[in-house]
């Protein structure tokens, strides 16, 4: 019997999958705790319609994304610090802070998690840093580190 699975079922398939499963599994097991739905005209078209509406959704926010990194690309972070002798930093500048400026500056939210920095800023001058802000699509911030 086909059956479309409405949960992840460990060892079975996953959310939205279109399993073969035995009669008796199906009718004792996976319908009555409401995992799955035969798979039936009514029940295929909708899976259809969802999957087709969740491609779309992922579409407009990767196009969302890809507008964001051609503003992200242009933008020149400046980023004031006290720092020491010898260019060296007071603390660090972490993704926390770069995200926080970048909004204020320039009105662009990111989520911190997106912003790739192998370890915080420590020292003053002309920085690149990658943000990854969708699935394929990464934007290059040029970040300036000046000193007050």
């Amino acid at each position: 019997m086909k059956v479309i699975l409405k949960q992840d079922i460990k060892g079975v398939g996953k959310k939205d999958q279109i399993i073969n499963a035995n009669d008796g599994y199906a009718r004792n097991y996976l319908f009555p705790k409401n995992l799955a739905v035969p798979a039936d005209k009514g029940n295929l078209a909708n899976l259809q319609s969802k999957q087709s509406s969740q491609a779309h959704r992922k579409e407009l926010e990767k196009q969302a994304a890809m507008e964001t990194a051609k503003k992200i690309e242009n933008i020149l972070l400046k980023l004031p610090v006290k720092s020491g002798e010898n260019g060296k930093v007071f603390g660090s500048i972490t993704s926390k802070e770069i995200v926080q400026n970048l909004e204020k500056q320039y009105g662009i939210t990111v989520d911190k998690k997106k912003v790739i920095l192998q370890e915080p800023i420590k020292i003053l001058g002309m920085f690149t840093i990658e943000i990854k802000l969708f699935d394929g699509v990464t934007a290059k911030l040029k970040v300036d580190v000046i000193g007050e």
